[in-house]
């Protein structure tokens, strides 16, 4: 693959992601009670952590979704958008699998229908740009770590 293309993907990739979590972040911010009702309709969380997570994950959101648009601190904001999303869609698979008819709240604490195949579907292609993401700022950090050393 060229580099220009390479870059282009990165960029688009991070842009995406980005866009993404910041959007996601809005409501959950301005509704922190609606989305703690979300969360305890999965019924994954103990009690004790619905109302910390309904209140602190939309701001990792909003954090983790500027880091992407600014291409900032990008080895920490993969990592935490990797095991973001990977629970995203394990929670969504779980309650999918147990058949729950729940809001998703992934972008609006009101207005989505319940979950579905195409949530999944979507929060899979979401995993697939930050897992890229993910390959390519470690692989090419480590490439240029090893020719930095191979050179001395």
């Amino acid at each position: 693959m060229s580099k220009n293309l390479s870059q282009i993907i990165y960029y688009g990739a991070r842009l995406i992601l980005g866009v993404v979590f910041i959007y996601a972040s809005f409501d959950k911010i301005l509704h922190p009670a609606l989305f703690a009702k979300t969360v305890y309709n999965y019924q994954i969380l103990p009690d004790g952590l619905i109302n910390l997570t309904a209140v602190v994950l939309p701001w990792l959101e909003l954090i983790m979704g500027i880091f992407f648009v600014i291409d900032f601190w990008m080895p920490g904001t993969v990592v935490l958008s990797n095991i973001l999303l990977l629970s995203y869609l394990g929670a969504l698979l779980f309650n999918v699998a147990r058949g729950l008819d729940i809001n998703c709240g992934c972008f609006s604490t009101s207005t989505e229908s319940s979950i579905n195949i195409w949530y999944v579907l979507r929060d899979t292609s979401f995993l697939l740009l930050s897992v890229y993401l993910f390959f390519v700022v470690f692989w090419s950090r480590s490439t240029r770590v090893s020719i930095k050393v191979s050179q001395k």
